[in-house]
Protein backbone atom coordinates (compact mmCIF):
# COMPACT_ATOMS: atom_id res chain seq x y z
CA UNK A 1 0.00 0.00 0.00
CA UNK A 2 3.07 2.21 0.83
CA UNK A 3 3.95 1.94 -2.73
CA UNK A 4 1.17 2.48 -4.49
CA UNK A 5 0.52 5.77 -2.46
CA UNK A 6 4.20 6.69 -3.29
CA UNK A 7 3.78 6.09 -7.07
CA UNK A 8 0.14 7.75 -6.78
CA UNK A 9 0.68 10.72 -4.58
CA UNK A 10 3.86 11.74 -4.41
CA UNK A 11 6.26 11.27 -7.67
CA UNK A 12 4.41 14.11 -9.99
CA UNK A 13 5.04 17.30 -7.74
CA UNK A 14 7.60 15.88 -4.68
CA UNK A 15 10.78 17.81 -6.62
CA UNK A 16 8.98 20.98 -5.70
CA UNK A 17 8.86 20.18 -1.80
CA UNK A 18 11.83 18.22 -1.68
CA UNK A 19 14.67 20.04 0.51
CA UNK A 20 18.23 20.86 -1.17
CA UNK A 21 21.03 19.79 0.42
CA UNK A 22 24.37 22.33 2.29
CA UNK A 23 25.92 23.63 -1.28
CA UNK A 24 27.91 20.90 -2.27
CA UNK A 25 26.47 18.15 -1.65
CA UNK A 26 23.36 16.13 -1.89
CA UNK A 27 22.35 14.26 -5.02
CA UNK A 28 24.90 14.11 -8.21
CA UNK A 29 24.25 12.69 -11.66
CA UNK A 30 26.19 10.38 -13.07
CA UNK A 31 26.77 11.19 -16.51
CA UNK A 32 26.28 9.32 -20.21
CA UNK A 33 22.35 8.34 -18.59
CA UNK A 34 19.67 6.98 -20.85
CA UNK A 35 16.52 9.28 -21.49
CA UNK A 36 13.90 8.53 -18.56
CA UNK A 37 11.36 5.76 -19.32
CA UNK A 38 8.20 3.92 -17.36
CA UNK A 39 9.96 0.91 -17.23
CA UNK A 40 13.74 2.48 -15.81
CA UNK A 41 13.06 0.08 -12.24
CA UNK A 42 10.97 -2.57 -13.61
CA UNK A 43 13.52 -4.84 -12.13
CA UNK A 44 13.45 -4.10 -8.58
CA UNK A 45 11.24 -4.84 -6.13
CA UNK A 46 8.56 -2.75 -5.42
CA UNK A 47 9.58 -0.32 -2.67
CA UNK A 48 13.28 -0.05 -4.03
CA UNK A 49 11.52 1.27 -7.61
CA UNK A 50 9.28 3.63 -5.78
CA UNK A 51 11.69 4.93 -3.93
CA UNK A 52 14.10 5.10 -7.12
CA UNK A 53 11.51 6.71 -8.91
CA UNK A 54 11.45 9.07 -6.40
CA UNK A 55 15.08 9.86 -6.14
CA UNK A 56 15.63 9.84 -9.94
CA UNK A 57 13.28 12.60 -10.47
CA UNK A 58 15.25 14.79 -7.85
CA UNK A 59 17.05 18.02 -9.20
CA UNK A 60 20.88 17.69 -8.43
CA UNK A 61 21.70 18.43 -5.06
CA UNK A 62 18.59 17.64 -3.32
CA UNK A 63 19.50 16.22 -0.20
CA UNK A 64 18.67 12.48 -0.01
CA UNK A 65 19.93 11.49 3.20
CA UNK A 66 18.28 8.85 4.95
CA UNK A 67 16.67 11.08 7.71
CA UNK A 68 15.43 13.71 5.07
CA UNK A 69 13.64 11.29 2.78
CA UNK A 70 12.52 9.66 5.86
CA UNK A 71 10.23 12.90 5.92
CA UNK A 72 8.97 12.92 2.82
CA UNK A 73 8.16 9.35 2.25
CA UNK A 74 5.97 7.04 3.55
CA UNK A 75 9.03 4.47 5.06
CA UNK A 76 10.98 5.11 8.19
CA UNK A 77 14.55 5.56 8.11
CA UNK A 78 15.92 2.13 8.85
CA UNK A 79 13.46 0.64 5.95
CA UNK A 80 14.60 3.75 3.74
CA UNK A 81 18.62 2.64 4.58
CA UNK A 82 18.00 -0.86 3.68
CA UNK A 83 16.70 -0.02 0.45
CA UNK A 84 19.07 2.36 -0.87
CA UNK A 85 22.06 -0.27 0.26
CA UNK A 86 19.69 -1.99 -2.37
CA UNK A 87 19.98 0.38 -4.96
CA UNK A 88 23.62 0.51 -4.14
CA UNK A 89 23.85 -3.32 -5.02
CA UNK A 90 22.19 -2.79 -7.89
CA UNK A 91 24.44 -0.37 -9.30
CA UNK A 92 22.59 3.31 -9.19
CA UNK A 93 23.65 4.51 -6.25
CA UNK A 94 26.98 4.80 -5.33
CA UNK A 95 28.11 7.03 -2.11
CA UNK A 96 31.58 7.48 -1.53
CA UNK A 97 34.12 11.50 -1.20
CA UNK A 98 35.49 13.58 -4.05
CA UNK A 99 38.95 15.96 -3.67
CA UNK A 100 38.28 19.26 -4.73
CA UNK A 101 39.84 22.47 -4.73
CA UNK A 102 38.00 25.57 -3.43
CA UNK A 103 38.14 29.00 -4.39
CA UNK A 104 39.82 30.38 -1.40
CA UNK A 105 42.55 28.40 -1.99
CA UNK A 106 43.47 24.84 -1.06
CA UNK A 107 41.42 21.69 -0.67
CA UNK A 108 39.01 19.64 0.55
CA UNK A 109 37.44 16.15 0.22
CA UNK A 110 33.37 16.24 -0.28
CA UNK A 111 30.90 13.80 0.78
CA UNK A 112 29.06 12.60 -2.44
CA UNK A 113 25.74 10.57 -3.56
CA UNK A 114 26.39 9.73 -6.97
CA UNK A 115 22.98 8.55 -8.77
CA UNK A 116 22.59 6.83 -12.07
CA UNK A 117 19.07 5.75 -13.35
CA UNK A 118 20.93 3.85 -16.02
CA UNK A 119 22.16 0.72 -13.93
CA UNK A 120 26.32 0.55 -13.59
CA UNK A 121 27.89 -2.44 -13.71
CA UNK A 122 31.23 -2.59 -10.74
CA UNK A 123 33.61 -1.65 -13.64
CA UNK A 124 31.85 1.37 -14.82
CA UNK A 125 31.46 2.79 -11.30
CA UNK A 126 35.69 1.55 -10.87
CA UNK A 127 35.79 3.42 -14.08
CA UNK A 128 33.34 6.47 -13.08
CA UNK A 129 35.79 6.90 -10.12
CA UNK A 130 38.96 7.33 -11.69
CA UNK A 131 37.24 9.49 -14.23
CA UNK A 132 37.86 7.38 -16.66
CA UNK A 133 33.89 7.05 -18.13
CA UNK A 134 33.58 4.88 -21.64
CA UNK A 135 30.78 7.07 -23.62
CA UNK A 136 27.89 5.34 -24.04
CA UNK A 137 26.22 5.50 -28.04
CA UNK A 138 22.35 4.59 -28.91
CA UNK A 139 22.57 1.09 -30.56
CA UNK A 140 20.27 3.15 -33.65
CA UNK A 141 22.52 6.31 -33.34
CA UNK A 142 25.04 6.32 -36.98
CA UNK A 143 28.47 6.35 -35.54
CA UNK A 144 30.41 9.36 -36.11
CA UNK A 145 32.60 9.31 -39.66
CA UNK A 146 35.10 12.44 -39.58
CA UNK A 147 36.65 11.46 -42.53
CA UNK A 148 33.22 11.59 -44.66
CA UNK A 149 32.39 14.53 -43.00
CA UNK A 150 35.54 16.42 -44.29
CA UNK A 151 35.08 14.38 -47.35
CA UNK A 152 32.03 15.93 -48.24
CA UNK A 153 32.94 19.19 -46.91
CA UNK A 154 35.89 19.67 -49.86
CA UNK A 155 33.61 18.51 -52.64
CA UNK A 156 30.99 21.16 -51.34
CA UNK A 157 33.73 23.77 -52.10
CA UNK A 158 33.06 23.96 -55.51
CA UNK A 159 29.37 24.93 -54.96
CA UNK A 160 30.64 27.48 -52.78
CA UNK A 161 33.40 28.75 -55.00
CA UNK A 162 34.04 27.40 -58.31
CA UNK A 163 37.18 28.31 -58.39
CA UNK A 164 37.92 25.29 -55.65
CA UNK A 165 36.13 22.46 -57.63
CA UNK A 166 38.11 19.27 -56.61
CA UNK A 167 38.43 15.92 -57.81
CA UNK A 168 37.41 12.91 -56.23
CA UNK A 169 40.99 12.15 -55.97
CA UNK A 170 41.73 15.34 -54.50
CA UNK A 171 39.48 14.95 -51.81
CA UNK A 172 39.97 11.88 -50.91
CA UNK A 173 44.05 12.95 -50.61
CA UNK A 174 43.47 16.53 -48.55
CA UNK A 175 40.45 14.79 -46.49
CA UNK A 176 42.89 13.75 -43.45
CA UNK A 177 44.43 16.99 -43.24
CA UNK A 178 40.94 18.18 -42.44
CA UNK A 179 40.54 15.78 -39.98
CA UNK A 180 42.92 17.53 -37.66
CA UNK A 181 41.11 20.21 -37.64
CA UNK A 182 37.71 18.63 -36.88
CA UNK A 183 39.83 16.69 -34.34
CA UNK A 184 40.71 20.75 -32.73
CA UNK A 185 37.21 21.49 -32.53
CA UNK A 186 37.29 23.72 -36.04
CA UNK A 187 33.46 24.26 -36.96
CA UNK A 188 32.54 23.73 -40.91
CA UNK A 189 31.90 27.80 -41.18
CA UNK A 190 35.25 28.07 -39.81
CA UNK A 191 36.62 25.54 -42.33
CA UNK A 192 34.95 26.90 -45.53
CA UNK A 193 36.14 30.79 -44.48
CA UNK A 194 39.72 29.77 -43.81
CA UNK A 195 40.15 28.39 -46.93
CA UNK A 196 37.56 30.42 -49.56
CA UNK A 197 38.97 33.83 -48.07
CA UNK A 198 41.28 35.95 -49.94
CA UNK A 199 41.59 33.86 -52.89
CA UNK A 200 44.10 34.57 -55.48
CA UNK A 201 42.72 35.54 -59.25
CA UNK A 202 43.02 33.10 -60.97
CA UNK A 203 43.54 30.21 -58.83
CA UNK A 204 45.28 27.72 -61.02
CA UNK A 205 45.89 24.48 -58.52
CA UNK A 206 42.94 24.59 -56.05
CA UNK A 207 44.10 21.57 -55.02
CA UNK A 208 47.75 22.78 -54.17
CA UNK A 209 45.74 26.25 -52.92
CA UNK A 210 44.07 23.89 -50.50
CA UNK A 211 46.43 21.58 -49.31
CA UNK A 212 48.98 25.04 -48.33
CA UNK A 213 46.40 26.35 -46.22
CA UNK A 214 45.20 23.75 -44.39
CA UNK A 215 48.75 23.03 -43.47
CA UNK A 216 49.98 26.56 -43.04
CA UNK A 217 46.36 28.11 -41.39
CA UNK A 218 45.89 24.70 -38.47
CA UNK A 219 45.03 25.92 -35.61
CA UNK A 220 46.58 25.05 -32.45
CA UNK A 221 45.66 22.10 -30.05
CA UNK A 222 43.16 23.06 -27.58
CA UNK A 223 43.73 22.68 -24.17
CA UNK A 224 43.48 19.42 -22.53
CA UNK A 225 40.43 18.62 -19.99
CA UNK A 226 40.82 19.27 -16.76
CA UNK A 227 41.58 16.30 -14.55
CA UNK A 228 38.80 14.51 -13.08
CA UNK A 229 38.67 15.68 -9.52
CA UNK A 230 39.82 12.44 -6.60
CA UNK A 231 37.26 10.45 -5.63
CA UNK A 232 36.95 7.26 -3.19
CA UNK A 233 34.07 5.17 -3.12
CA UNK A 234 32.32 4.32 0.42
CA UNK A 235 31.10 1.11 2.30
CA UNK A 236 27.20 1.00 2.00
CA UNK A 237 26.98 -0.32 5.32
CA UNK A 238 29.74 0.47 7.37
CA UNK A 239 31.23 3.41 5.69
CA UNK A 240 35.00 2.41 4.85
CA UNK A 241 36.49 3.69 2.06
CA UNK A 242 38.29 1.44 -0.37
CA UNK A 243 39.06 1.35 -3.66
CA UNK A 244 36.20 0.16 -6.09
CA UNK A 245 37.72 -3.21 -7.21
CA UNK A 246 37.09 -3.93 -3.19
CA UNK A 247 33.56 -2.71 -3.01
CA UNK A 248 31.73 -4.84 -5.15
CA UNK A 249 28.06 -4.29 -5.67
CA UNK A 250 29.07 -0.95 -3.10
CA UNK A 251 30.13 -3.12 -0.09
CA UNK A 252 33.48 -4.10 1.32
CA UNK A 253 34.49 -7.47 2.02
CA UNK A 254 33.59 -7.07 5.83
CA UNK A 255 30.11 -7.05 5.00
CA UNK A 256 30.14 -9.86 3.10
CA UNK A 257 31.16 -11.58 5.01
CA UNK A 258 34.30 -12.61 3.33
CA UNK A 259 37.05 -10.69 5.92
CA UNK A 260 37.31 -10.68 9.51
CA UNK A 261 36.41 -6.90 10.54
CA UNK A 262 39.52 -4.68 12.01
CA UNK A 263 39.97 -4.31 15.31
CA UNK A 264 37.77 -1.64 16.71
CA UNK A 265 40.23 1.75 17.59
CA UNK A 266 41.20 2.65 21.23
CA UNK A 267 38.94 4.93 23.32
CA UNK A 268 40.34 8.04 23.95
CA UNK A 269 40.88 7.28 27.85
CA UNK A 270 43.20 4.18 26.80
CA UNK A 271 45.06 5.60 24.23
CA UNK A 272 46.14 8.72 26.89
CA UNK A 273 46.70 6.20 29.38
CA UNK A 274 49.14 4.26 26.71
CA UNK A 275 50.66 7.41 25.75
CA UNK A 276 51.72 8.12 29.58
CA UNK A 277 53.31 5.36 30.06
CA UNK A 278 54.98 5.67 27.38
CA UNK A 279 56.20 9.07 28.58
CA UNK A 280 57.11 7.67 32.01
CA UNK A 281 59.38 4.88 30.88
CA UNK A 282 61.12 7.36 28.09
CA UNK A 283 61.81 10.03 31.35
CA UNK A 284 63.18 7.09 33.35
CA UNK A 285 65.64 6.08 30.91
CA UNK A 286 66.66 9.08 30.93
CA UNK A 287 67.22 9.01 34.48
CA UNK A 288 68.94 6.18 34.10
CA UNK A 289 71.94 7.54 31.92
CA UNK A 290 71.89 10.74 33.41
CA UNK A 291 75.95 10.58 35.46
CA UNK A 292 75.69 10.53 39.09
Amino acid sequence: MADAKLSAAFLPAHALSHPSANPGYGKRSAPDQRPRTAHDFAHLPPREAAIAAYIDRLSDGADISVKTLAKHLPYGQCALRTALNRLQGAGHLRRGREHLAVPEGGSRWITRSWWSRTARDDDWWAGFTRGDVPQEQPPDSPRRATRSRAHILLAALGRTNPALSLSESDCATLAPLLTEWFARGVTDDAVVHALTSGLPTPVHHPAALIRTRLTTKLPPEPAPPPRPPLRVLECAECGVPGRPEALPGGRCGSCRGQTARPHAPLPAPAVHSHAAGIRAAISQRRQERTPV
